[in-house]
């Protein structure tokens, strides 16, 4: 073993290994796929990568692997760079979405395979194997060719394979997206308490927002080959930083706004100035989630501390569990809003007041 693959294996605190993309660039003829990436991974982190097809989450997930070399740039695993080593060097496996297994061997060989190529001798590599195989709830298919096996249970050995000889990362492209919706999230749920239990690095590529907010510590939102913004859950999905992502995740209000000398002035919203902390300006809009804001009678006043705005509903309708309001305000902007059946619903054409929070209505800084 290298030197650098040494420095890269030796034990430490956590399973998980610590990922650094640093100013990494990729092209493909004259297209920029990745544009100057600076990324961070933590020890024992799931960090998924989230982005429409095209924005270049899986050439990220590629440069990682070592599949593909960056043009430009450094990638470094627990500190050592490994820009020009192989994938076969790099402590990281890579779960596929079509599984990848080799359909001549059984479950137990497939799962045994990356053992057999450190030259382990049989009995370890089929004990470890049998391990991994308990480890995702498929130790009684052992014996079993891949052909014999469900969509779930094949990902559930891709999974296995991928783990054996315990990576410090696992990287995942798109693993659950030919499954269907109640298979995806039962291997979702499976999937973060293997995570939890093991602590490895997990980087994970999904285009569905759903699935990122379930399972991810933090979400990297890729548009054109950059990073818009990296955060939890919760700040992407309640603080978001650009128009895009505002857009991109859920349902999001967004409208335009000028700065003024008292703070944020929103036409759409009459004219109401928002008192936005002067570090968060300039600002070229607000985005407000169709969940934060509150259908109020024409007459009936706000919350001491939310500001109301005179609309009409546009139209009213249920979808499952919730109420779903378009409505427009007097000065002519078009809002959603999403309320819980619980709550009474107000009629087509109906004058009603809109309310919301200072602290739901997010400034967009200028690009």
């Amino acid at each position: 073993m290298d030197q650098d693959r040494a420095a890269m294996t030796t034990t430490t605190d956590t399973a998980g290994g610590r990922l650094e993309l640093r100013k990494v660039s990729k092209r493909y003829d004259s297209h920029l796929v990745v544009d100057d990436v600076d990324l961070t991974v933590a020890e024992g982190e799931f960090l998924t990568l989230l982005g429409p097809s095209g924005c270049g989450k899986t050439t990220v997930l590629n440069l990682l692997a070592g599949f593909i070399g960056p043009d430009a740039g450094d990638i470094l695993i627990d500190g050592v760079s490994v820009a020009a080593t192989p994938p076969h060097r790099r402590p990281v496996n890579t779960v596929f979405q079509d599984y990848a297994l080799f359909p001549h061997m059984s479950v137990l060989d497939n799962v045994a395979f990356g053992p057999r190529m450190t030259k382990m001798d049989r009995r370890a590599r089929h004990a470890l194997a049998g391990e991994a195989l308990e480890l995702v709830g498929m130790s009684g298919f052992g014996d079993r060719r891949p052909a014999a096996l469900s969509g779930g249970q094949r990902q559930r050995v891709a999974l296995a394979r991928a783990l054996v000889c315990r990576p410090r990362a696992l990287l995942l492209d798109e693993p659950f997206a030919a499954l269907d919706l109640q298979l995806r999230r039962q291997l979702q749920r499976e999937l973060r308490a293997l995570h939890s239990e093991r602590g490895t690095t997990f980087v994970f590529v999904t285009h569905d927002q759903e699935e990122a907010a379930t399972l991810s510590d933090r979400i990297a939102v890729l548009r054109g080959g950059r990073v818009e913004q990296a955060g939890t859950p919760g700040d992407i999905f309640d603080r978001p930083e650009t128009a895009f992502v505002a857009g991109f995740i859920g349902e999001s209000n967004v409208l335009p706004a000028v700065t003024g000398e008292a703070g944020l002035v929103v036409p759409g919203l009459g004219g109401v100035t928002l008192p936005v902390p002067a570090e968060r300006l300039p600002a070229e809009g607000v985005a407000i989630r169709p969940e934060r804001l509150r259908v109020l009678g024409a007459a009936e006043e706000p919350p001491q501390g939310w500001y109301g705005v005179p609309a009409r509903t546009l139209d009213v309708i249920r979808v499952a569990s919730d109420i779903r309001v378009t409505a427009e305000t007097e000065a002519g902007a078009t809002l959603r809003v999403t309320m819980p059946v619980t709550q009474p619903a107000p009629g087509q054409n109906e004058n009603v007041r809109l309310a919301f929070h200072l602290d739901h209505a997010v400034p967009l800084p200028s690009a």
